[in-house]
């Protein structure tokens, strides 16, 4: 089932604090935006830690360089997920997988900028990223880019790990996004730029779960084929006829 992550870009402690009260109980993760992050530092997760316990944090730092160094106090002070720039140099990435995976939390390596994303997203998994965040910056989506194409090819790699998406995602466009794979849905303005921010993430919420229920509803399908074919094969290897099996059904009160 997809999660859904509400953006906190706010420069302004107080209304973050009262943003994200009103919509924690509507969404799995609170992210902590790099504005906001850059400009209340680390008090900012402690009072959200405190506040929400029952929510995921993911904390913005899109780190550059000292991996381990930088993220290590954001995991003891009570983050479940910190980001680092795909950019990056891979040690620096490593660093925050490491110090991640030590204090069993998870790291995100954000795809923003990065020009061949299909290598750096196998690149990362194999480095044991536990999250790759597909984003279309706040920037290249007033140029009118869309995270949507890249997804698509993202999530098609079948990396093993999750895949965040994030860059203009709206209720409109969730359906699209869980469909293509996203494990996790961002949305920031669609919420605190509605009327009712409590409201609209309830309804991304609502949507991203039903569109996990709509796209996997038939997934068994494919499964139960392969199992019937499987079954099938070894009843004819033990001498059995496809005239039995039949009447063997028929007997049963079981159709095909």
């Amino acid at each position: 089932m997809a999660q859904t992550q509400m953006a906190l870009d706010s420069l302004d402690f107080d209304a973050t604090v009262d943003l994200a009260t009103k919509v924690a109980p509507h969404v799995d993760i609170l992210e902590i935006g790099t504005p906001c992050i850059k400009h209340n530092g680390i008090e900012m997760l402690k009072t959200l830690r405190a506040k929400f316990p029952n929510n995921k944090i993911l904390v913005d730092l899109k780190t550059m360089d000292a991996g381990f160094y930088e993220a290590e106090p954001f995991y003891k002070a009570g983050a479940d997920i910190c980001t680092v720039l795909g950019t990056a140099d891979i040690g620096t990435i490593k660093g925050v997988i490491d110090v991640a995976n030590k204090y069993k939390k998870m790291a995100q390596v954000d795809l923003i900028n990065v020009e061949d994303k299909k290598a750096c997203a196998l690149e990362v998994a194999k480095a044991g990223a536990h999250i790759i965040g597909v984003h279309t910056g706040l920037d290249q989506q007033a140029a009118g880019q869309t995270p949507f194409g890249d997804l698509t090819m993202v999530t098609g790699l079948n990396t093993g790990a999750k895949v965040s998406v994030a860059g203009g995602v709206k209720a409109a466009t969730v359906k699209q996004v869980v469909d293509a794979g996203a494990s996790i849905v961002v949305a920031g303005a669609a919420i605190y730029g509605a009327d009712d921010p409590a409201a609209s993430a309830a309804e991304i919420s609502g949507l991203a779960r039903a569109g996990n229920a709509s796209s996997g509803g038939m997934g068994w399908l494919p499964w139960a084929l392969i199992a019937g074919a499987v079954l099938l094969g070894l009843f004819l290897l033990n001498g059995g006829s496809t005239d039995e099996m039949a009447s063997d059904c028929c007997n049963n009160g079981t159709s095909y």
